[in-house]
């Protein structure tokens, strides 16, 4: 029987999330199978439970690894002696690098969370809701030191996640745009608008 192979710097089980991440992408969460799942990665269906529970804890962890990720560059970005302008760009790029390099884990947190069980689901989201609320802290504090425009910042958040969610289109075609020139044109966009000074 084969036996899963680690890759590079990776353990068997990150191997079966790499691969359970990218099924679950294509596929989504209810259609793929652990049948699927085991022929990705080269073994027989049970072998993957030497290693994992169920599809349900390949989901949760998968959730939870992409959304602890956030919250930590988060902790790190208000922690730092900076302003509130330099805080937002720090973590947009973050979330740009994100879409770049870990696409599908990013992908199913974003689409796949639907699926997770209780209490994980609940947790889930409360976990998102609170990284939003402390964004939109970030952004107020900017207003209130004038260092951004009177705006919402709950809206501002809303359409900085939105645009970054946007790369999965980049992601689907590919266009032949370098990730650094990708990356500095968002973050000119983002914080700066698209309208020339007047």
């Amino acid at each position: 029987m084969a036996k899963i192979k680690p890759g590079r710097n990776a353990s068997k089980k990150e191997v079966i999330m790499r691969n359970a991440s990218a099924l679950f992408r294509t596929r989504g969460f209810n259609a793929a199978s652990m049948r699927e799942l085991a022929e990705a990665v080269g073994v027989e269906a049970p072998s993957l439970y030497n290693h994992i529970g169920s599809k349900s804890e390949l989901l949760q962890t998968i959730c939870f690894k992409i959304a602890n990720e956030f919250t930590s560059q988060l902790n790190e970005a208000e922690q730092l002696d900076i302003n509130s302008t330099a805080k937002i760009e720090k973590i947009i790029r973050f979330h740009i690098s994100m879409m770049q390099h870990e696409f599908d884990e990013v992908f199913v947190a974003n689409h796949e969370w639907k699926h997770l069980q209780e209490p994980f689901l609940s947790n889930f989201l409360n976990q998102r809701r609170s990284y939003e609320k402390r964004l939109v802290a970030i952004i107020e504090e900017g207003i209130k030191k004038k260092e951004l425009k009177n705006i919402n910042a709950y809206v501002a958040v809303l359409t900085l996640l939105s645009a970054v969610r946007g790369l999965e289109f980049w992601q689907r075609h590919k266009k032949n745009i370098s990730a650094k020139v990708l990356e500095d044109d968002m973050v000119t966009h983002l914080l700066n608008g698209l309208v020339t000074a007047r």
